[in-house]
């Protein structure tokens, strides 16, 4: 029978040399909401259904649309089981980046949290356009203010720079006012629609029928703007860090967030089509997108309805852009205390706990990628959302499939104990096939997801970018292997786990000296940590 028995803690290799501080994102800051607000902010709701749902209407499985959530959930649900047993384990900022360097390797790791980054980067510049576009035409529409929309990016990234700068506890508070705003009218718009027996057609069955998923002009490309919708839900382990109980807040936060999602998408976009009519919604997705939820939310709350949807419109997107952009900071943090970049990244703020200098890399980046997209005269939702989102999906679904697989030989090799047929088995394995269904879609139908910006020389480049960043990642990992491994030794094992009290606080230590440890019985290991 195990024994539990307290030992000292790792000194960590983030500890700060001479200072006795340790540069950790700041502990117990956000509760279950918090993490909820962050998570579910991220994915957009009002921008998702109303950039997404009339696309995959107009290009991708047309009326059926709804459908495609009910088979995402299904798919991300049984991805969500298999990341939840790792969670249960592993606690880290970068949460794709820790979970894969344990299950494959540090190879495989580096180099799948180099695409996870990278995700995290685009799509922030990606809900940076669409919110400069917004607030662009909402101001132009409502006030009669004409502004270019640069200004609104730069006020927007300003913005979050703020926010991030002070402890998550603030942006969560944030995140959570806008969020609720945005939920509850797209909520409203679809129980009016349904009480009222909704459009022309009523309130038909087709759009929520499963089989229509996979019909129309580009099914795939339907199933591809769905997880689309999804992006950003896995950061529930990226804030475990700093979540005051994270072996019960990310498993429920996950699910939540994955079910409750899932099934408030297929709702309101079936209410919005049923409210539009079937062929009078093909017809506005493909003539004036917007209409297809503006039209309903006109008829059914009125003209201060349309108007107050149209401003969360704008807070909507500026909140799911700051999400990302914390979860790309805590994603660079990962990567700087561990010294694969500058060491300044993985330094956090002495009162408030952030990532700083993660987070101003971040910020810089998004302006370079904005101010590009300004100077070539392009469109920021046509252009800047469109290529950017695309660039973060393929980077983002891909690290997703990988991440499916590093659960099966993560619970072979090192948690024997905790291995379950079902749960570490059968659904990651096929949570993993089936995203990699979704890989070679998005693949297959990349000119017909961007639109007219497939005619860019940016969008030629966008597989052969996601491609050389696992490539440059992989050979980074090589290099260290072979010319410096004292770092190569840290790739994904500076983390924090508790030792199985739930209500513990968390304790850090570094997994490979608490391998070393194990096997000679010497050794510092991380607090609480169990032996036989």
């Amino acid at each position: 029978m195990a024994s539990r028995t307290k030992l000292a803690p790792v000194e960590p290799a983030f500890r700060e040399e001479g200072s006795g501080r340790m540069d950790r994102l700041r502990p117990n800051s956000i509760g279950l909401a918090g993490v909820l607000f962050m998570v579910v902010a991220s994915a957009a709701p009002i921008t998702a259904m109303t950039g997404n749902i009339p696309a995959s209407v107009a290009i991708g499985n047309g009326v059926g649309a709804p459908a495609s959530y009910i088979v995402v959930t299904v798919i991300l649900g049984l991805f969500s089981i298999g990341f939840v047993a790792m969670a249960r384990h592993i606690t880290a900022a970068g949460a794709f980046y820790g979970f894969i360097s344990q299950g494959l390797g540090k190879v495989v790791g580096l180099a799948s949290g180099s695409l996870a980054l990278v995700s995290y980067i685009a799509f922030y510049a990606t809900i940076i356009g669409i919110f400069a576009s917004f607030a662009n035409s909402v101001f132009a529409d409502q006030l009669g203010v004409s502004i270019h929309w640069t200004a609104f990016a730069a006020v927007g990234i300003l913005a979050i720079g703020i926010l991030s700068f002070f402890e998550i506890s603030l942006a969560a508070k944030v995140l959570g006012v806008l969020l609720i705003a945005e939920l509850g009218i797209l909520a409203l718009m679809g129980v009016a629609v349904l009480f009222s027996g909704g459009g022309p057609d009523g309130i038909p069955l087709d759009p929520v029928d499963p089989v229509n998923a996979f019909k129309g002009v580009a099914p795939g490309v339907g199933l591809v703007f769905a997880f689309f919708s999804w992006v950003g839900f896995e950061s529930t382990a990226i804030y475990g860090e700093e979540s005051r109980n994270p072996r019960r807040i990310v498993p429920r936060a996950t699910y939540i967030a994955v079910i409750g999602l899932g099934l408030f998408y297929a709702f309101v976009s079936w209410m919005a089509i049923s409210g539009t009519g079937l062929g009078q919604s093909v017809t506005a997705s493909e003539t004036d997108p917007f209409q297809l939820f503006l039209g309903p939310v006109q008829q059914h709350l009125g003209t201060f309805g349309e108007n107050t949807y149209q401003w969360l419109l704008v807070t909507g997107s500026f909140a799911a852009a700051l999400a990302f952009h914390n979860c790309a900071a805590r994603y660079l943090y990962a990567f700087g205390r561990e010294a694969f970049v500058p060491r300044a990244l993985g330094k956090t703020h002495a009162r408030h706990g952030s990532p700083y200098w993660a987070n101003v890399v971040v910020g810089v980046s998004c302006v370079l990628i904005t101010l590009a997209f300004a100077l070539e005269k392009m469109d920021p939702y046509a252009g800047q959302y469109a290529l950017m989102g695309i660039l973060g999906t393929l980077a983002s679904v891909s690290a997703l499939a990988i991440c499916s697989f590093a659960v099966i030989p993560y619970f072979l090799r090192k948690k024997r104990e905790d291995f379950h047929w079902f749960r570490t088995l059968v659904a990651p394995l096929t949570s993993g096939l089936a995203i990699v269904v979704v890989v070679v879609l998005l693949l297959e139908n990349l000119d017909v997801a961007a639109g007219t910006a497939s005619s860019t020389y940016f969008f030629q480049l966008i597989p052969w970018i996601v491609l050389a960043t696992f490539v440059l990642g992989a050979g980074l990992a090589l290099y260290f292997r072979a010319a410096r491994p004292e770092i190569y030794a840290r790739i994904g094992r500076i983390i924090f786990r508790d030792d199985g009290d739930e209500d513990a606080p968390l304790a850090p230590y570094d997994a490979e000296q608490f391998a070393a440890a194990g096997s000679n019985g010497s050794g510092p290991v991380g607090r609480g940590v169990h032996r036989t």
